[in-house]
């Protein structure tokens, strides 16, 4: 099982509309990479180590597929699209992590 994690930078200026990406990003990205994406989650930052200090994540995106080429082969001809809605729930940078689940 491969998993594709997005996680989206936090910082003094950044904004996340945590409702547009459940409800409509989400729905979208499953919609378009179909049967090949075996299960998505989302989660929203709270906090850091410190309490009181904030996330240094403000939401991450995790993708899961039964295999790096599985991913491939479903994400690249969809990419621009799932990209391009971006801009519509934050103004962070996301960094892609691929990882393999080893549990």
């Amino acid at each position: 099982m491969v998993k594709i994690s997005v996680l989206y930078p936090n910082g003094k200026d950044t904004k996340f509309d945590m409702e547009y990406y459940c409800d409509r990003h989400m729905p979208m990205v499953r919609q378009l990479l179909g049967l090949a994406l075996k299960g998505v989650s989302a989660e929203q930052g709270i906090s850091g180590e410190e309490p009181g200090s904030p996330a240094p994540y403000i939401a991450m995106g995790h993708l899961l597929f039964d295999s790096l080429e599985s991913f491939q082969t479903s994400f690249g001809p969809q990419a621009q699209a799932i990209i391009a809605d971006i801009p519509n729930y934050t103004n962070s940078e996301p960094i892609i992590q691929i990882s393999e689940v080893r549990l």
